[in-house]
């Protein structure tokens, strides 16, 4: 058998003849036989299944997602209540104690005149 590039018109033209008389004879034969009648050349197109989930799925999946969401944050958003803490304040006297034995140490390391680093 020879490839179709080989083949000249009139070859190429009784073929189609031929195939063309063979899809008239497979249509009349699904006649016959009670079946719907097709072009034998045309395949029938498979329905491709697009998503997953309908829309009602998604809007579902979706409140579902808003009430986790929303039970996350309302958790986040009750504070517990701790007791405040007093703030420490230190007394006037505790203060100057303090302020004279820094300036004590201090003219100590100047009396030496030695730097620390």
């Amino acid at each position: 058998m020879s490839s179709i590039t080989n083949l000249t018109s009139q070859q190429l033209r009784q073929a189609a003849d031929l195939k063309e008389k063979i899809a008239g004879l497979e249509n009349q034969l699904a006649v016959i036989l009670g079946a719907t009648a097709k072009p034998a050349s045309t395949p029938t197109p498979k329905a491709t299944k697009k998503g997953g989930m309908s829309a009602a799925g998604r809007a579902k999946v979706a409140a579902a997602q808003k009430a986790r969401w929303a039970k996350i944050h309302a958790a986040k958003a009750k504070p517990t209540a701790k007791p405040a803490k007093k703030k420490f304040t230190m007394s006037a006297a505790a203060k100057a104690k303090l302020s004279a034995l820094a300036k004590a140490r201090w003219a100590k390391v100047k009396a030496t005149g030695k730097k620390k680093l």
